[in-house]
Parts: structure tokens; C-alpha cells; sequence
């Protein structure tokens, strides 16, 4: 079945990656997005027809798979499922080779985990449930609509029979990879643009970035600087920032909207109040950012009990939310942002972002 991977199904399973997008739309198309969520905009507006287009080229793909195996190799359609069972069997699976195994047996690598538990030795067993199941589908097709029959070909007089078995796997292989894809789109620009969003943000508040210190990296200046991604104390934060010696603020950052209630919990839970660096104990606030809360939400509260605040990206101008929130925790910090009309804010967030490497978030 593998043979029936073409490089262009390849090259599509494999395109979500952060600097593969960058590629696609180019520097100042990603500076356009990260001005709209700004400014209040939903992410996904601006990557989700990439992420239909993907979508709708894998289907063509599949269907293609589907008619070719059918043409070229006997009984394909009876084969299909133990095929694609003993291709995950194998120990060295190329990326692309393990998610059309798993797509054509209905599963995708999440489903794999809870289904199957990633013990290997259930596959057969699995794989002889779907086929009865799909052949159980398929005869109460015919029992209740009558058989499906007919012909397909793709530019050639060589034809593959279509009938309710063969569009069951076709169809139920499609809605696999509809999740898969929109679950893998869904990490890679999310993961992307939190970077890019939170460290730009950070700069036009005033703050200059610097590599995450280390032994061999010391930290040679603790004022209005910050860095991205660090693990001091319990859990991972999204950046750290230093105001001056003894003071800062941890922030999180996830586009988190009011239907994930447990996730925004868990990030309100993640941080302590002061841990040391350097030899020096610093008293840190945290700025957790998501995309909406709900409105029965309680998180808000318990935010406050950690010295917490949530800022909400569905909020028009949310960065001079952030702003004042800073002025609030950070003594004697201001910034222009906190002080200007909501008609000006726009053209400064956009004439900033022109001024800050968008690349090196990457």
C-alpha cells in the first residue's frame, strides 16, 4: 500500500510546519495576522482556508489511492484493512506511511492511543473488528438503498469499480484524515503565533529580548528584559520577564476559547508566586492570555489568589489591557499605550510591528 503514496500526498501530510507557513504567505502576510489578533481577531480565520485547502488536496489524494489501488492490485478493497494493519507493524514507519495506515483503518495517532492503547499486538484484532464492521455497514447499505454500482477512472481507459463497501473505507478514510489535519494545523500555527504574538507584544510594551540565561548564557542585564519559553519552578511558562532586581511576571499564552474551561484552569494553577534566579528570589505576578472565557467561568477569581490576571484576545485592543495590568504590578511603569484613544491604537500597534524581526521568534 505504500506504493500507492505519491510525493505530492507526501508533501501535504507534512506541510503544517511553522516555517513551511511562513513560506506559503511570506513575512508581511504573518505581520498582518499577528496586527489582527491584536486587535481582537480570531487566529483561526486567517489559517483556516489553509488549513480547508489541505484538507480538500488529501481527499483528492485519497480518492486517487483508492482508484489506483483498485486498478492495480487484486481485491484491493478486501485487502485494504489487513494492508494497512501490517504497515504499522513494521518498526522504521515513515510519517506519511503511518498516518494513511492509521486514516484507512477510520483511526488517527490520538485514537491509536485511546483505542488501542499503542499496544501493537491489538492491531490485528482491530483491524478484524473495522473490516466486519465495515462489511456489517456496507450489507445494510444494499439492505435498505439497494447496491451501489458503477465505474471510476482518472485519465485513462482502465476503470475501478465503486460500490458501498469500497466508499465505507473511502469516506470513513477521509473523515480520519479531515481530524487528523485539522487537529495537526491546529498545534503548529497555534504554537507558531504564540511565540510570534506574545514576544512582539512584549517589545512594543517596551521590553528588549534576550536569550534564556544559562551557565554558559549569563544574564548580564535584569531590567525590562524577557525571554520566551522557560521552565523555572513548577511548570513551563511561555516567557519570563524581569522589570528590575526582585520584580517580574510570568506569562502564558494559548488560544484557549470558552468550550476548554479545564485547560484555562490548569494554566491558572501552573505558577508560584516568587522563585529564585541567579541567587536572587523575585516576587512574580502572572499574565495568563486566552482567547475567550465564558461567562459562567470562575477562573478570573482564582486567577486572583495566585496575584494572576486573564486577558482575553476576543477583546478589542487587549494589549493595553496587558499594558495597564503592567502599570498595575510593576511599580513606576508606564507606557503610551495605557494613555491613548482607541481610534490611534491600531496604527501604532501596526507602524511597531514593522520595526521588530518576526523571524527571530521562530
Amino acid at each position: 500500500m505504500d506504493s500507492l503514496i505519491s510525493p505530492q500526498m507526501s508533501q501535504l501530510i507534512s506541510s503544517s510546519e511553522g516555517k513551511s507557513f511562513l513560506k506559503k504567505i511570506g513575512l508581511d502576510a504573518v505581520r498582518n495576522v499577528v496586527l489582527d489578533v491584536l486587535l481582537g481577531v480570531n487566529l483561526r480565520h486567517s489559517t483556516e482556508m489553509l488549513t480547508r485547502r489541505r484538507i480538500g488536496l488529501l481527499n483528492i489524494e485519497l480518492v486517487r489511492m483508492f482508484v489506483e489501488g483498485s486498478i492495480r492490485i487484486d481485491d484491493f478493497i478486501n485487502n485494504l484493512p489487513k494492508m494497512s494493519s501490517e504497515l504499522l507493524k513494521k518498526r522504521r514507519l515513515k510519517k506519511t506511511e503511518r498516518a494513511v495506515a492509521l486514516w484507512v483503518l477510520g483511526l488517527t495517532d490520538k485514537a491509536f492511543q485511546n483505542v488501542l492503547r499503542d499496544d501493537a499486538e491489538l492491531i490485528d484484532w482491530y483491524c478484524r473488528e473495522y473490516s466486519r464492521t465495515c462489511k456489517l455497514i456496507a450489507a445494510d447499505a444494499s439492505k435498505n438503498y439497494g447496491d451501489l454500482f458503477g465505474n471510476i477512472n482518472i485519465g485513462s481507459e482502465t476503470v475501478a469499480r465503486i460500490d458501498w463497501l469500497m466508499l465505507t473505507y473511502l469516506l470513513n478514510t477521509v473523515g480520519s484524515q479531515t481530524l487528523a489535519t485539522r487537529g495537526s494545523d491546529k498545534s503548529a500555527y497555534g504554537k507558531l503565533f504564540e511565540k510570534i504574538i506574545l514576544g512582539s507584544l512584549l517589545e512594543i510594551l517596551g521590553f528588549s529580548r534576550i536569550s534564556k540565561p544559562s551557565e554558559k548564557n549569563p544574564l548580564t542585564s535584569r531590567d525590562m528584559v524577557f525571554w520566551l519559553s522557560s521552565a523555572e519552578g513548577k511548570r513551563e511558562s511561555d516567557a519570563t520577564l524581569l522589570y528590575k532586581i526582585g520584580k517580574g511576571i510570568r506569562f502564558d499564552i494559548g488560544f484557549i476559547g470558552r468550550g476548554n474551561p479545564e485547560i484555562s484552569l490548569d494554566k491558572v494553577s501552573r505558577f508560584e508566586r516568587k522563585y529564585e534566579f541567579s541567587e536572587t528570589e523575585y516576587y512574580m505576578a502572572t499574565i495568563i492570555i486566552v482567547d475567550r472565557i465564558g461567562e459562567k467561568s470562575k477562573i478570573t477569581e482564582l486567577a486572583s489568589d495566585i496575584n494572576g490576571h486573564i486577558v482575553q484576545m476576543s477583546a478589542s485592543y487587549w494589549p493595553k489591557t496587558v499594558a495597564e495590568i503592567l502599570a498595575e504590578v510593576l511599580e513606576d511603569y508606564d507606557h503610551e499605550l495605557i494613555h491613548m484613544d482607541t481610534g490611534s491604537i491600531k496604527h501604532y500597534l501596526k507602524d511597531n510591528l514593522m520595526t521588530i524581526n518576526i523571524e527571530s521568534f521562530i
